[in-house]
């Protein structure tokens, strides 16, 4: 039997001696402990109350659900208490929120989507939440325009699936790290320490019925694709489509593959937002040797100018990645 190593003794493994990557040990501790309580919630569904609508919408007019409001305020706890975090940003608000008046301020800000997905928990479908840690620039009190940094800043991001079983994948900025929830010990444990996105892929994952607004590069890719060992790639190809980024990235991250949420007509910025997708998506697919763009430029080097900044998503296996991009940008 390998070796059970816990995601608490994976943080220490990892941290030299230093204050500062103590204290992101310890976030990263306290964002997962409280994903665990997310995960809980989602395994009892109608048993605990928390499916249906909250009645209520979040800061871009979309309406929340009931466990969107449980895991928000879950995951608020977790970076407000502690002194870890100057402050935290969530998709499910408007600004961001400092640390209460009286704590500490930590030396991190903490980003997150508290339920990605949200909109399939009805039917049953995995969803997830997604985190990003930055460096606070400064110390004491936190604003808004502290967070406005490039996803290259990011030390740590990782995300969660509630699925079949819980898992985490976590990087800290040397490699991504899998984790599984046991449930019975209350404990994630490490079962891949070096994840790695195939290179290549025989698979894409884009939602279809937008296809009559997609720009030309978009259609020639998929085209390419649908025709198949007889078209111009010369091997034939799946669609993959969840509704729910965090299981669409997990099955590109565990068996490779493409994940494209284009700009159209409809939504000439995309449709995701930089800071609480695809900043911390981008940053694991590049340590797991994958590759993400906005079909123009590296993710990681747009610099943010709002909190709510929606952006184009092309991510996954390096090589497709890399084609569907070199296809914008000779367009």
């Amino acid at each position: 039997m390998p070796e059970r190593v816990t995601l608490a003794r994976y943080l220490a493994e990892q941290r030299p001696e230093t204050r500062g990557l103590d204290e992101l040990s310890g976030l990263v501790q306290q964002v997962t402990d409280a994903c665990k309580g997310i995960a809980d919630a989602v395994r009892g569904g109608a048993l605990r109350g928390v499916l249906g609508s909250a009645d209520a919408a979040n800061t871009q007019g979309e309406e929340q659900k009931t466990l969107d409001v449980l895991a928000n305020e879950r995951l608020k706890e977790a970076g407000l208490w502690g002194g870890r975090a100057a402050a935290v940003a969530s998709e499910e608000e408007a600004e961001a929120v400092p640390a209460p008046a009286g704590q500490p301020s930590g030396p991190y800000l903490l980003l997150f989507d508290p339920l990605d997905g949200s909109s399939n928990i009805e039917v049953n479908v995995s969803v997830g939440t997604i985190f990003s840690i930055l460096k606070a620039p400064s110390e004491g009190t936190a604003s808004i325009e502290d967070f406005m940094q490039p996803g290259t800043e990011q030390v740590a991001a990782g995300f969660v699936v509630y699925g079949p079983s819980t898992t985490l994948l976590l990087t800290l900025g040397n490699g991504v790290a899998q984790f599984t929830l046991d449930h019975g010990a209350g404990e994630f444990v490490l079962v891949n320490d070096n994840v790695q996105i195939p290179a290549q892929t025989k698979e894409f994952a884009i939602n279809v019925s937008y296809q009559r607004f997609w720009e030309a590069p978009v259609r020639r890719y998929i085209d390419e694709c649908l025709q198949g060992e007889d078209g111009p790639r010369g091997k034939n190809f799946n669609m993959r489509w969840i509704a729910s980024m965090v299981a669409d990235m997990y099955r590109i991250f565990t068996r490779g593959g493409i994940f494209i949420y284009p700009r159209d007509a409809n939504r000439p910025d995309g449709r995701l937002r930089l800071m609480y997708e695809a900043n911390p998506m981008a940053f694991l697919a590049e340590q797991a040797g994958g590759a993400a763009t906005d079909a123009h430029q590296r993710i990681l080097e747009r610099a943010p100018e709002q909190i709510h900044q929606k952006v184009p998503v092309v991510i996954g296996s390096k090589e497709e990645v890399d084609r569907l991009t070199g296809y914008h940008q000779a367009s």
